[in-house]
C-alpha cells in the first residue's frame, strides 16, 4: 500500500534510474558500458531522451554485472522506467517478506519488522526513486536468512547457556525424551543447523555483490559465521569471479568508472568532511610533500615518485585514512564478536560492519541508509532509524541549493551521534 503509489512518482530526488536504463540500453545493444561512456561517439545511434538527461555522460558505468543484466532487461521493455520501478518494487517487498521470516527465525517479535516495511526513507528511495539498491538489500536479507538457518540451534538466544523459552516448551513436548525437537511453531531450530544452508548463503551473498559492490566487505565475516568458511568462500568467489573476470579483461583491470567514483565522488560523509578540513588546516599536504622530495634527494628516483603529487590533497589523504580503517573494521568483523556463530550475531554483525562502511564513506546519499535499516530494525538501534529521517535533510543540498556544511551538515549528525552514544545499540537486540 505504501509502495504502489510511488511507481507513479515522478525521478525529482534522483537521476540514478536514467543512468541504469541507458546501461541496460548500452549493454542489449551489444556495447560494453564498463568501456564506454554515454559520451562516447560509438553510442551516439542510441542517444535518446533519456541521453539527454544523463548526468555525468563522461564516466562510465559504476553497477557490478547482475544490475547491468536486470536494467537491459527494463530496457527492452515497453515502459521501460515503470518496469524498472516495478523490478525495484518486487526486489524491496521481497527484502520485507525475507525480514519478517528472519525476525521469526531469530525469535524476535515480527513487528520489528515494520521499522524497515514502513520506513518513509526505504519507500521512497526504493520504489519511488527506484534505487538498485533494493536488489542488495534483498540479497543480503536472503544471505543472514541462510546464516541463521546454518547455525547450531541449540536456542536461538544468544546466551551461551541458556535456551529460548519455546525451544524448551517444545522439548516438554516431545514424544520420546531422547529426542530433540526439529521445529517450534513452524520454525527449524535444528541443533546442528541445516547442512547446506552455508552454500545457499554463499550463492546469495555473491549475489548481493552483484548487485552492488559493498557486501563484498561482508563476505569474509559471513563466510565465518556459516561455520564453513572456505567452502562458503569458495562458492561466493567462485561466483564472483566468473561474473568479473570478463568486465576486468576487457577494461585492462578496475572499471573506470569504479575509479572516478571513489577517487571524485564526495558528500556528505559524517567522518570525511570533517576530517579532510583537519587535514587541510594541520598542512598534512605540504608535509607529505616535503616528505616526498626528501625520498627524491636521498634515493636519486624522481620519476617514480613525481606521480604521487598528483594526490597530495586532504580529500584524497582524508579517503586514504578511512579507507584504512575500513579494513580495520572488516577484520575486526571476521576475528570479533561479529563472527561468532550464533544466530543474532548474524543479524547484529552485519547491521554493524554495514553501518560502519558507511560511516567511513565520503559519499553518503539518503538511500545509502537502507543498507543498515532492516538489522536496525531487528536490533531497535535507535540512531538509524532516526538517521533514516535526519538524511532526508541533505536534499536540500542536493536538490535546494542550500549549502550542506556548516549548519544542515550539523543538524544530520548531531542528533545520530548523541544517539550513537546514549541510545540503543547492536548488542542489545
Amino acid at each position: 500500500m505504501l509502495r504502489l503509489p510511488l511507481l507513479s512518482l515522478p525521478l525529482t530526488l534522483s537521476d540514478d534510474a536514467l543512468r541504469y536504463l541507458w546501461d541496460g540500453k548500452v549493454a542489449a545493444a551489444g556495447f560494453n558500458p564498463y568501456a564506454l561512456a554515454p559520451a562516447a561517439k560509438e553510442l551516439t545511434s542510441l542517444r535518446d531522451e533519456t541521453w539527454r538527461r544523463l548526468p555525468h555522460r563522461e564516466v562510465q558505468t559504476v553497477y557490478p554485472p547482475l544490475s547491468i543484466a536486470a536494467f537491459s532487461i527494463a530496457a527492452r521493455l515497453p515502459n521501460p522506467i515503470l518496469a524498472w520501478k516495478a523490478m525495484a518494487t518486487a526486489a524491496d517487498l521481497a527484502a520485507c517478506a525475507l525480514l519478517l521470516a528472519l525476525a521469526r527465525r531469530l525469535d524476535l517479535p515480527p513487528a520489528r519488522a515494520v521499522w524497515y516495511a514502513w520506513n518513509p526513507l526505504v519507500a521512497i528511495e526504493l520504489s519511488g526513486m527506484a534505487h538498485v539498491d533494493a536488489l542488495g538489500v534483498a540479497a543480503c536479507v536472503a544471505t543472514v536468512l541462510c546464516l541463521v538457518a546454518s547455525a547450531p540451534g541449540r536456542g536461538l538466544r544468544d546466551e551461551p547457556s541458556g535456551e529460548s523459552p519455546r525451544f524448551t516448551l517444545d522439548r516438554r513436548r516431545s514424544a520420546s525424551p531422547g529426542v530433540e525437537p526439529t521445529h517450534s511453531r513452524g520454525v527449524p531450530v535444528s541443533p546442528r543447523g541445516e547442512p547446506t544452508a552455508w552454500a545457499a548463503a554463499g550463492v546469495w551473498g555473491a549475489t548481493a555483490a552483484l548487485a552492488k559492490l559493498a557486501p563484498v566487505a561482508a563476505l569474509p565475516m559471513w563466510s565465518r559465521q556459516s561455520g564453513r568458511p572456505w567452502k562458503m568462500l569458495a562458492v561466493a568467489g567462485g561466483l564472483l569471479a566468473a561474473a568479473f573476470l570478463p568486465v576486468l579483461a576487457a577494461t585492462g583491470g578496475v572499471p573506470p568508472g569504479l575509479v572516478t567514483y571513489a577517487v571524485t565522488w564526495e558528500f556528505d560523509g559524517p567522518l570525511f568532511e570533517p576530517l579532510w578540513r583537519l587535514l587541510d588546516r594541520a598542512g598534512a599536504a605540504p608535509l607529505l610533500g616535503r616528505t616526498l622530495d626528501l625520498a627524491k634527494r636521498m634515493t636519486g628516483e624522481y620519476t617514480r615518485f613525481n606521480p604521487l603529487y598528483h594526490y597530495l590533497y586532504p580529500q584524497f589523504l582524508a579517503k586514504v585514512v578511512l579507507g584504512a580503517v575500513l579494513l580495520a573494521a572488516i577484520a575486526a568483523s571476521v576475528l570479533g564478536w561479529q563472527a561468532r556463530r550464533q544466530p543474532r550475531s548474524a543479524a547484529a554483525a552485519t547491521g554493524w560492519l554495514f553501518g560502519a562502511m558507511l560511516l567511513l564513506s565520503a559519499t553518503v546519499y539518503p538511500w545509502y541508509v537502507c543498507w543498515v535499516l532492516p538489522w536496525a530494525a531487528l536490533c531497535r538501534h535507535s540512531a538509524w532509524r532516526a538517521l533514516s529521517g535526519l538524511v532526508l535533510l541533505s536534499y536540500l543540498a542536493q536538490r535546494g541549493g542550500v549549502p550542506l556544511m556548516p549548519w544542515l551538515f550539523l543538524a544530520i549528525w548531531a542528533p545520530f551521534w548523541i544517539l550513537m552514544a546514549t541510545g540503543r545499540g547492536w548488542s542489545s537486540a
